[in-house]
C-alpha cells in the first residue's frame, strides 16, 4: 500500500481469506492488488454507473452469480430505484475494492449515469466472431467499424473484450432517449451486415453465426450492461477488458491482456479525450 491518503483510506478495506484460490495461480489477494492499482484508472468509466457483477464465492472453476441489486449495507449507501426495483453504483475507488472482498471478479456497468437514467452517452459495439473466423478477419471487422463512425464524424475508443473479440466504444455528450441510441446503434450494425452479408451478422443464435462476427449493438438498450473498461474476465487466465490505442489494434489480441502481464498494457491516458468528447445525438 502507498502511504498516500488515497490508499489508507483503500487500505481500510479487510480482506478475509487472502491465499483463497480465484484461478490457477492466482488468490483472492492478487485479485485485490489488480483492483488496487488500477482503480483510479478504471473509476472515471463506472462511477455514478448502475453496476452489475459476477461474483465467484468458490473461484472460478465453480458457478459464478450475476448480482445487480444492493444487499450489504455498504451497497445500499450508493442505492437507487429504477422500476420499484433497488440498484447501486460505484461511488469511489474504496467501492471497487469492497467488492473484491466480496469476490467480484466482473463489473458490468450502463451506459448512462444513475442520475440520468434516461439519456445514455457511452454506445458499445461488441463485435463477437463465430466458429471459423480468424483474428485477422476480426481487426478488420474492427477496422470497417471505426472506418463507418470516422464518415459520421464519430470518436471512438477501443478495448479488448477479454474473449475472443474487440468492443467499440462511442462517448455521447447529449443524446434524446434510448429508443433513438439503440435504432442508431442497430443501423450501423445493420450497415456492416448489408455491405459483406457473408462477413458479418446481427443473428444472436450460434448456428447462424459460423464463420461470422455477431455485431452486438444490443447492449445499447435501457438496462443492459457491458463489462467495464479494465475489468477482469471470470474465464481461463482472467483476461482483461482492456482499453488500448487504434494502433494496438494489431498488436494486441483480445484475451492477450490478463491479471499475471497488464502492467505492461496498462496505462492511464490511452482513451485521451474520452470525457472532453461533444458529440451529441439527436
Amino acid at each position: 500500500m502507498s502511504s498516500s491518503k488515497k490508499s489508507r483510506k483503500k487500505s481500510e478495506i479487510k480482506l478475509s481469506h487472502p491465499q483463497k484460490k480465484v484461478a490457477h495461480h492466482v488468490t483472492k489477494k492478487d485479485l485485490a492488488m489488480y483492483y488496487e492499482k488500477v482503480s483510479s484508472y478504471m473509476l472515471p468509466y463506472i462511477q455514478k454507473r448502475p453496476i452489475s457483477l459476477i461474483r465467484c464465492q468458490q473461484g472460478i472453476e465453480h458457478a459464478c452469480f450475476f448480482k445487480k441489486h444492493p444487499q450489504t449495507e455498504k451497497e445500499k449507501k450508493n442505492c437507487f430505484f429504477y422500476q420499484k426495483d433497488a440498484y447501486f453504483y460505484m461511488e469511489d475507488s474504496e467501492d471497487i475494492l469492497y467488492q473484491t472482498q466480496m469476490n467480484t471478479i466482473e463489473f458490468h456497468c450502463w451506459g448512462c449515469h444513475y442520475q440520468n437514467l434516461s439519456h445514455p452517452d457511452m454506445m458499445i459495439f461488441d463485435l463477437d466472431p463465430g466458429e471459423d473466423v480468424s483474428l485477422l478477419q476480426v481487426r478488420q471487422g474492427v477496422q470497417y467499424l471505426k472506418k463507418i463512425l470516422d464518415t459520421l464524424h464519430l470518436v471512438s475508443f477501443l478495448k479488448t473484450s477479454g474473449g475472443k473479440g474487440y468492443h467499440v466504444v462511442v462517448p455521447f455528450k447529449h443524446t434524446k432517449n434510448w429508443e433513438s441510441f439503440s435504432k442508431f446503434a442497430k443501423h450501423i450494425a445493420q450497415l456492416m451486415v448489408q455491405s459483406y452479408p457473408d462477413l458479418y451478422t446481427t443473428n444472436m443464435k450460434i448456428k447462424e453465426r459460423k464463420g461470422k462476427i455477431f455485431i452486438d449493438y444490443l447492449r445499447n438498450k435501457k438496462g443492459a450492461t457491458c463489462v467495464a473498461p479494465y475489468s477482469l474476465r471470470a474465464r481461463k487466465n482472467l483476461p482483461i477488458s482492456m482499453p488500448i490505442a487504434w494502433s494496438d489494434l494489431f498488436e494486441v489480441k483480445p484475451n492477450e491482456v490478463t491479471i499475471k502481464n497488464y502492467k505492461k498494457y496498462v496505462k492511464k491516458k490511452v482513451w485521451r479525450g474520452f470525457f472532453s468528447i461533444t458529440q451529441t445525438l439527436q
